[in-house]
């Protein structure tokens, strides 16, 4: 059925940092929030989506001056907005240069060429005398140099999430909870969507800000309309994993953290301060991996696995220790059990670039795309909206952004935004078995 001649229905399929930032600058330009509604499996924050997280690094410091010039934007916000200034904690950032590695460099030139630099280097001999003494122990091995720079932080993201959301629900969105698991077609469009429990919700435009499970959730309807390989969403955004630990700390040790910066151990992950809420010491693996499957059409395509998040193989988790908890402050490790393991999953695109766009087949005219967060997008939760809803209105962001978001027909060639969390490695190469082909949808 065509749009009506009022503000048009518009559907979210997806509460994270994309399906959230939508809503929420969706119902400010609206006269009629009402005629928006977003659908997750669970309330907001959304379980499991990479939004619904304990902490998020929150920075500007990017090799690519496109997303740091963005970067700044969301700062702002972070530090302002009464939605989410209660959720940001500047700590500042410590980052490790690898050896080989020209990547702080690089990041530190953007700063330069902007005319605006906030990093100083941190002579690695002096690395202990710093905030606390907490980095006493790191093993510097391979490491040839480190900054610091005073602007970046974390964020408390499931509540911020949370926040934004009701800010959303506070104009007048409507919030609906259901396991969305097919995408219907109708006349040249779609028609709406159907839940697990039969549920059907329909709009005029349907966006789906569903990140790691985008691939699974489209493959059947590009199955029905016969899309071939290279015009699959798959080639845009596939499923990718990281591994991330966490450690409970006492109260002494959180008084010995009340000054610790995030620290990021060049390309191998990083290790975020502990929320006073929960006390957990995450840190981050940083090597990815892809989980693939096959559908039962016979198109492999990376999800996100079905189980619990939180179970992660014995492998795994030696790799994980090995690369980061036993390098990286171990005397807040040393001895220590887990207090909980997370598979975290997002939407990984070729370039890191996010995907915000309107589909480009022609029967699916009225379905839109809100993905891409590449391991890099929580920081800017406040202003991703802003930029979709131009989409949705037809207006476009200027050429640079259309050019970088938009739905690309083949690789741009360019340097990614964020290369170093790009998977080249497989989840069922990390199980404690042996590792076999892809599993059957």
């Amino acid at each position: 059925m065509p749009e009506s001649s009022t503000e048009p229905t518009v559907l979210i399929v997806g509460a994270g940092i994309f399906g959230t930032s939508t809503a929420y600058h969706l119902a400010k330009s609206y006269n009629d929030p009402s005629r928006i509604t977003v659908i997750d499996r669970t309330p907001s924050p959304p379980e499991p989506a990479a939004s619904h997280d304990i902490n998020k690094i929150i920075r500007a410091d990017y090799s690519s001056p496109f997303y740091c010039e963005l970067a700044y934007e969301a700062l702002h916000a972070w530090a302002n907005w009464p939605e989410l200034k209660s959720y940001y904690h500047q700590t500042g950032w410590i980052n490790f240069g690898e050896e080989g590695s020209d990547l702080p460099e690089r990041i530190r030139k953007v700063f330069k060429d902007r005319g605006h630099d906030p990093t100083k280097d941190v002579p690695l001999e002096e690395i202990d005398k710093h905030w606390k003494g907490v980095l006493k122990g790191t093993d510097l091995k391979g490491f040839r140099d480190a900054y610091w720079n005073p602007e970046a932080g974390w964020c408390d993201a499931s509540a911020a999430t949370a926040s934004m959301m009701k800010a959303a629900q506070n104009h007048g969105v409507s919030y609906a909870v259901g396991c969305v698991d097919e995408v219907c077609l109708g006349d040249g469009r779609v028609a709406g969507v159907r839940t697990t429990s039969g549920e059907e919700y329909s709009a005029d435009r349907i966006v789906l800000a569903t990140g790691a499970w985008t691939s699974e959730m489209l493959s059947p309807v590009e199955d029905k309309l016969g899309v071939a390989d290279d015009d699959r969403v798959e080639r845009q955004a596939q499923a990718a994993g990281v591994a991330v630990a966490h450690y409970k700390m006492s109260a002494d040790e959180m008084d010995q953290l009340s000054d610790m910066p995030v620290v990021v151990y060049g390309e191998e992950g990083e290790v975020i301060p502990p929320p006073a809420s929960n006390q957990l010491l995450k840190y981050t693996n940083s090597n990815t991996f892809f989980n693939t499957i096959v559908t039962e059409s016979g198109h492999k395509i990376s999800v996100p696995p079905k189980q619990d998040q939180h179970i992660v193989s014995d492998r795994l988790k030696r790799e994980t220790r090995a690369a980061m908890s036993s390098r990286v402050m171990p005397t807040f490790t040393e001895g220590k059990q887990e207090d909980y393991w997370r598979l975290c999953w997002d939407a990984f695109t070729p370039t890191q670039d996010w995907l915000l766009t309107k589909h480009p087949h022609s029967k699916l005219s009225n379905l839109y795309l809100a993905i891409g967060g590449s391991f890099h997008s929580y920081k800017f939760l406040p202003i991703a909206g802003k930029y979709m809803v131009n989409v949705l209105n037809g207006q476009g962001n200027g050429d640079e952004k259309d050019d970088a978001w938009q739905w690309k027909k083949e690789n741009v060639g360019r340097r990614g935004a964020h290369e170093k969390t790009k998977p080249k490695r497989e989840l069922r190469d990390l199980d404690d078995g042996d590792a076999a082909g892809p599993a059957k949808l």
